[in-house]
């Protein structure tokens, strides 16, 4: 501005002394003269001089001391490199994190500069000092950052401190390179150097290691030298910790490596020794094999077969594709058990304290298990005696019952799964001309036993399938034949197999899967469900002490009242075995083990707390009727689960005679109903209604629980009741169930699983139940603490059943 003033004093100097005609025209030379003044100011305007071009980094920190080289692509970043280059500026660089640019940059010297291509160049940079970033705008299409001093703090503390601290990272990352083998350049020209001031000790150190983008960011935001210094000291002792480990690993690994060398040069030289002496390591290990044949007292028979294979093998080249084969053939002859047998414990006594002490319950199973040890004491073993099969509905105690057998015999005890088992070859095994060829899972699991007489559970026998591989319920004809399986043909051994001294048990659930001829084979020892007070000894005396040892509890931690127990068993399950009761006292154990790690005293479970643990109640043991009701009947079914009871409802609505039946009924029972209806019709005027009901009216009958599918006959007297009760407008008892087929002449005939559905209805709070005459002889079967809480009616016609029912 000053200089402009200057250029335009002659100017005013010529007004005032030139003539007036100059004077008139005064006005728009001063205009003139103001136009130039505000060019002259345009031009010469002086730049801010704490304002510097700026460009911001994403992945990569620059230190004070530094010198790294940098490539920038973009236009705005080489306009703002151009226009330091024009200004001979330094340019500051702020670094970016999540997206914000960092409130501390770096000033750096630009030292070299290169253009690579368009709107990419390459510059060598070193780094000056930190500054303040104060705002960041744009100029002319370069960003300019204005900046002020970034005031470092801990200058001033101790000065002895703060050089201690310096000289342990510096001593530590001299340290450090020595190790690694690598000194970074920027370290290099320090090293000679005895020390350096703490401030570039701490940058030079921080830009030397190697760190991730947020830690060197962390040093550079980090304005006060000792904490720099702090951090510094405990990343360099890290990296140091680190490569110490590596290098120890990396000795171990070449310790290891030097004696695999070693092993193996001398088995190189054993080998040479070998051969000069004629000893080939292929012949030694057939010597081997051979000498295991010998000595594993195979049948005559099977070791001349496995000879002649070994024979083979000798002849073969040992690179021949079927060699292996033939190894693994006769891995497997000499591992199986052959003829080794496990001392079978024919102690009576002893025996029944095992099964007791296991089992609560189950006296049939337990005293065939005792006659079957008792046979086999007084025939020496001779007897070979039935094939047992466990039928009953899930958690009853079956497979555990097995174990037990074995254990009170002393024998080893191995269980097959037969579970949707669908190829012959999983029985029999496959014929060693296929690739991959194994025994059946027969002989696999005689070997997993080690002895030839183990107990053999075979579970889930109901469950097997067949298809076009074949069918495996008729390969276990001949493993469940005790006049067969003392030479069981497996197609990969090719050889007998004795299967004769095997105890082999079968579970089920339900019988009618079997086919014929392998349930005519097998002994059935029906498992029925437990009563509550069975479940109720056997939570006490094996459910509660083992889901306290499973879950680390003492008896002082899970405290149940007997009462809890019993509700439990009634209010919160409703099964035919225990398994849903182990799983709701598992469930109290974990919210009692909570309280335990939380610092909580466990609580004793009684009635007003049971919820808290498992929620509101899940049954009722009342019935769901509450009072009697028209066309409503309770029967009684049978299921793979145990007995349930289930209602029959019947309804008439105007219409033609038909009889609708729903609830996804079989055709058995369909059958049922329409033999009931028949006979309830051919009975209208002993039961007071109109026989004419059957021109103007139709019949719907619906089993509730439609999704799933029912069907058997023994529902033929509900059926019966339900409709003779819609038709006489008479209420049939809520607190009376029927079971039972009926004939088109009334008669009520004998039915299965009596015991089942007695529990079911005991345990649904039923009093009356209405059976078959011919059924009458089965209740002996049922506990005798159920038989006390219910009137039971043997019918033998279907007058006398709603003679019983109907109000």
């Amino acid at each position: 501005m000053f200089n402009a003033l200057s250029a335009l004093l002659p100017i005013f100097a010529i007004a005032k002394i030139g003539n007036s005609a100059f004077r008139r025209n005064f006005s728009g030379v001063i205009y003139i003269a103001i136009i130039a003044m505000n060019r002259f100011t345009d031009i010469f305007k002086p730049e801010n001089p704490n304002a510097y071009p700026a460009v911001a980094l994403r992945k990569a920190v620059i230190f004070p001391s530094e010198k790294t080289p940098i490539v920038i692509e973009g236009k705005e970043v080489v306009a703002t490199l151009k226009k330091a280059i024009d200004g001979g500026r330094p340019i500051v660089m702020i670094f970016r994190k999540n997206g914000e640019e960092s409130s501390i940059g770096v000033m750096c010297n630009l030292l070299q500069y290169w253009d690579i291509a368009p709107m990419t160049m390459g510059m060598i940079i070193e780094g000056v000092k930190r500054v303040k970033v104060l705002r960041v705008y744009s100029e002319d299409d370069a960003r300019i950052a204005e900046v002020g001093e970034a005031e470092e703090s801990g200058k001033e503390e101790d000065p002895f401190e703060l050089e201690a601290l310096a000289r342990n990272v510096f001593d530590q990352l001299k340290s450090l390179f020595e190790m690694q083998g690598i000194v970074p350049i920027l370290f290099a020209s320090e090293l000679g150097k005895e020390y350096l001031p703490p401030d570039k000790t701490s940058d030079i150190a921080a830009a030397a290691l190697k760190m991730d983008f947020r830690d060197k960011l962390e040093l550079i935001e980090t304005l006060d030298l000792k904490k720099r210094l702090k951090i510094l000291n405990a990343k360099v002792a890290k990296e140091l910790n680190i490569i110490q480990a590596e290098r120890k690993i990396q000795k171990e690994v070449a310790r290891e490596v030097g004696k695999a060398q070693r092993d193996f040069i001398l088995q190189e030289r054993l080998k040479a020794i070998e051969k000069e002496l004629g000893i080939y390591e292929d012949q030694k290990e057939y010597a081997e094999l051979e000498n295991k044949i010998r000595k594993s007292a195979l049948p005559k028979d099977v070791e001349s077969k496995a000879m002649k294979e070994l024979h083979r093998l000798k002849k073969m080249s040992p690179s021949s594709a079927e060699a292996p084969y033939i190894q693994n053939y006769l891995d497997w002859i000499v591992e199986l058990p052959w003829n080794k047998k496990s001392k079978a414990v024919l102690d009576l006594k002893k025996a029944k304290e095992i099964l007791d002490s296991d089992h609560y319950g189950l006296e049939k199973a337990k005293e065939r298990v005792l006659e079957y040890l008792a046979v086999q004491k007084i025939s020496e073993g001779k007897n070979k005696g039935n094939i047992l099969c466990f039928a009953g509905p899930p958690g009853t105690g079956k497979t555990s019952v097995g174990k037990s057998i074995a254990k009170a015999l002393g024998r080893n005890f191995v269980r097959m799964s037969l579970g949707g088992v669908r190829d012959e070859a999983e029985i029999r095994g496959h014929r060693r001309t296929y690739v991959g060829a194994l025994p059946g899972r027969i002989i696999q699991a005689m070997k997993t036993a080690g002895t030839k007489n183990p107990v053999f559970m075979l579970d889930e026998i109901d469950k097997v399938g067949a298809d076009f591989r074949g069918d495996p319920s008729a390969a276990l004809l001949e493993v469940l034949d005790p006049e067969q399986n003392y030479a069981f043909s497996d197609h990969y051994l090719e050889a007998p197999f004795d299967l004769s001294d095997v105890f082999f048990i079968t579970t089920a659930n339900i019988l009618d899967p079997i086919p014929p001829a392998l349930r005519d084979r097998i002994e059935v020892i029906e498992f029925s469900g437990y009563t509550d007070e069975e479940k109720f000894n056997i939570a006490k005396k094996f459910i509660i002490p083992k889901v306290m040892e499973h879950h680390g509890l003492d008896k002082e931690s899970l405290k149940i009242d007997d009462g809890v127990i019993r509700k439990i068993i009634s209010k919160y399950t409703r099964e035919a075995g225990v398994r849903n009761l182990e799983r709701k006292i598992a469930e109290i154990a974990r919210k009692i083990a909570r309280q335990i790690v939380e610092g909580h005293p466990p609580e004793t479970i009684v009635d007003d707390i049971l919820p808290k643990y498992l929620g509101p109640e899940e049954f009722e043991r009342t019935m769901r009727e509450a009072s009697d009701e028209v066309g409503i009947a309770t029967g009684l079914a049978w299921t793979p689960a145990g007995g349930e009871i289930m209602f029959v409802e019947a309804n008439l609505t105007p219409g033609k005679g038909n009889l609708l039946l729903t609830g996804q009924l079989g055709e058995v029972m369909k059958e049922s109903a329409k033999a009931a209806i028949s006979y309830i019709r051919s009975r209208s005027d002993q039961l007071g209604f109109d026989p004419a009901f059957y021109y103007k009216s139709d019949i719907h009958v619906h089993v509730p629980s439609g999704a799933i599918a029912k069907d058997g006959p023994s529902a033929g007297i509900a059926i019966a009741t339900a409709i003779a009760s819609i038709l006489t407008k008479r209420k049939v008892r809520k607190e009376v169930a029927l079971t039972g087929e009926i004939t088109l002449s009334g008669k009520v005939l004998p039915i299965g699983g009596v015991k089942e559905k007695v529990l079911a209805a005991h345990r649904a709070g039923v009093e009356t139940i209405v059976l078959p005459k011919e059924n009458e002889k089965n209740i002996a079967e049922v506990p005798e603490e159920v038989r006390k809480t219910l009137q039971f009616k043997a019918v033998k016609n279907v007058d006398e059943a709603l003679g019983v029912a109907l109000i």
